[in-house]
């Protein structure tokens, strides 16, 4: 007999319960081996309505039974009227639950009997008080490489023995309707939990009698689950619980799915993301998800795991994507494909608790308890609801509007580096080459060298002094650019003289409110004149509406306004000759700066920006405003 054999006609396996791994490795022992019963670590009052939620996945359900609450007399004290709290917790009422959940392993268990006419057995003893006990136990993606065998008996050392009263009352009870079974049935699967299962074996080897009889126990209910609570039911996340039942259904291979289906989900999140986002949207490159992925795996060592949780995915999807991404992500992990309507009451979930359809709020205990779970906090800002923007639209002031500083800075530091690009680029068109001699002037000329390779002589570059200055950028982001999208269009002048005189199209910032008085707008293009200078509103001059496009309207007033010769221009592509005929009009020459030049998410950061209404509201600002 191997380990986890108890005797020639009763085969246990050992499982932590909540895991889509091991629901994995019950579906295959049962496909192998030839059973004639299941038994599991269930009460019998739980087995009519836990087989016909079975019924219904995987649209999940909770099979719910009340505990007899008794009646406590006990003397007032002044310190327990102080703790009204605690006290308001101690009062709940409570109950035990199971959840029919497809990547528990009892229930595909008793799913796969069902299906198999195979005779079920709940051997549990009946409590009218459960006791849960947790564990702190392996990952259990460990199963791809080792036997189900080897991974129980690898951690039999440190599984504690159970405690005197209920626990070793259930343990003494199911050796004993095991050793009934076995004179039933010729070849019986016990599934238990890995914490349960040694102390089970011994009972069962040394017949130790059970001396507890069952309790009187209130009747079970069924109840269908709010999809928004299903992460506080659910072994594995929801939407990898999802993946599992997809792969069923469709014959799909599932046997990686605790680590694919993380892959899924992430680009599942993107979607939703640049979704919910647009063009402001950060661009989730494949070499960021590389990134994000290598990031998570570290996570995951330092917490000594083999696969990611949700809180090692979220602050890893924060720190390197920004909170709406790890909002996005959040929200996806939470998703459920499968919630058809069933007719039972539906119940909602939280931390070890649930609200029952009258308002009723119930303390839970889960009646198959599996790792032990640690809640963390992680803070993010959400986008505000819509009700609360609405709000603080209409107490906006339209006459008092301005910048947020530090995306001035921000912009304004951009400003000066595709200046100083433009400048070096207006340089390189005047480089020569010349034959070594004494100097290496600015540096060697490799191509002019190897050219010239027959004749022995080395050749040097010579780049001439910068002739000139730039007094005007000009950046279009998006072009060509949909008026529709673009519809605020204004001029604004400088507070100081480090900002520039700014022109600039975007999308309308009464459109997306992050907080009161703030605003929310995505740059279209810009034109910015530095130093700065009082000019008229180019939107409302009528020396420019000769022109037919907003990037042709920001061009014409950019020549017109710039005193130097030069416009540095920052596009997608360079300027087509109707452009470079609008400069020629006034006599001005552009040097086309290539967007693709920067990093592209630097320029996404640099498109979003915020407008205050009003000095007063700065003070405030930082506690609303978040990068994307």
């Amino acid at each position: 007999m191997n380990a986890l054999q108890f005797s020639d006609r009763i085969w246990s396996l050992p499982i932590i319960h909540g895991s889509g791994d091991f629901a994995i490795e019950v579906r295959r022992t049962m496909l192998t081996g030839q059973f004639d019963c299941l038994a599991v670590p269930l009460p019998p009052s739980f087995q009519e309505h836990v087989e016909r939620g079975i019924a219904f996945l995987p649209s999940v359900s909770f099979a719910v039974q009340r505990e007899d609450a008794g009646i406590e007399v006990k003397e007032w004290s002044p310190a327990e009227e102080s703790d009204s709290e605690a006290e308001s917790d101690a009062q709940r009422p409570v109950a035990s639950y199971v959840p029919i959940d497809p990547c528990q392993g009892v229930i595909a268990g008793l799913r796969f009997a069902i299906e198999e006419r195979m005779p079920r057995a709940f051997i549990d003893l009946e409590t009218a008080k459960f006791e849960a006990y947790f564990g702190v136990l392996p990952d259990p993606y460990a199963l791809k490489h080792v036997s189900a065998e080897k991974f129980a008996t690898a951690i039999l050392p440190s599984i504690p023995r159970v405690h005197e009263g209920q626990p070793r009352d259930r343990v003494r009870h199911m050796a004993a309707r095991l050793r009934e079974l076995e004179q039933q049935h010729k070849k019986i699967l016990f599934l238990c939990s890995l914490l349960d299962w040694p102390w089970i074996r011994e009972a069962y080897v040394e017949q130790t009698v059970c001396e507890r009889t069952d309790d009187e126990v209130e009747p079970t209910g069924l109840y269908s689950v709010d999809p928004s609570t299903l992460i506080f039911g659910l072994g594995e996340l929801p939407y990898i619980t999802g993946l599992y039942e997809q792969a069923r259904s469709e014959l799909l291979e599932d046997e990686n799915l605790s680590i694919d289906g993380v892959k899924d989900m992430l680009l599942a999140a993107r979607d939703r993301y640049e979704s919910n986002l647009g063009k402001r949207a950060r661009k989730i490159t494949p070499k960021l998800l590389r990134v994000y992925l290598q990031y998570v795996r570290n996570l995951t060592l330092t917490e000594r795991r083999l696969s990611p949780g949700l809180y090692t995915l979220i602050i890893a999807a924060k720190q390197i994507a920004g909170d709406q991404f790890a909002i996005a992500l959040a929200e996806t992990a939470r998703e459920y494909r499968y919630t058809g309507r069933i007719p039972f009451p539906a119940i909602q979930l939280g931390i070890d608790r649930g609200r029952l359809p009258d308002g009723e709020i119930l303390t839970l205990k889960n009646r198959l308890p599996g790792q032990a779970l640690e809640w963390r906090s992680c803070q993010l800002k959400p986008q505000p609801p819509k009700p609360l923007q609405q709000d603080w639209l209409m107490r906006w002031n339209p006459h008092r509007q301005c910048s947020w500083p530090p995306e001035d800075v921000s912009i304004e530091k951009f400003r000066t580096h595709v200046k100083d690009t433009a400048l070096n680029l207006l340089g390189s068109d005047l480089a020569r080459n010349e034959k070594f001699t004494t100097s290496l002037k600015d540096g060697l000329d490799i191509r002019e060298t190897l050219r010239n390779w027959h004749t022995g002589n080395l050749y040097v570059k010579v780049l001439p002094p910068t002739r000139g200055t730039l007094d005007c950028v000009v950046m279009l982001f998006d072009s060509p650019a949909d008026p529709r999208d673009y519809p605020w269009r204004v001029t604004w002048h400088a507070e100081h003289h480090d900002e520039s005189t700014l022109a600039l199209f975007a999308t309308s910032y009464l459109n997306e409110f992050v907080g009161p008085g703030i605003g929310q707008a995505t740059y279209g293009g810009a034109v910015f004149l530095f130093p700065p200078r009082p000019i008229p509103d180019i939107w409302t001059d009528r020396r420019f509406d000769f022109t037919d496009t907003l990037e042709e309207r920001a061009l014409a007033a950019a020549c017109f306004h710039a005193r130097e010769r030069h416009i540095a221009l920052l596009s997608q592509g360079p300027p087509g000759p109707a452009w470079r005929r609008l400069a020629k009009r006034y006599g001005k020459k552009l040097i086309h700066v290539p967007l693709a030049k920067f990093s592209q998410e630097t320029i996404q950061q640099l498109r979003v920006f915020h407008v205050l209404n009003g000095q007063q509201v700065r003070s405030f600002a930082a506690e609303f405003i978040r990068k994307v």
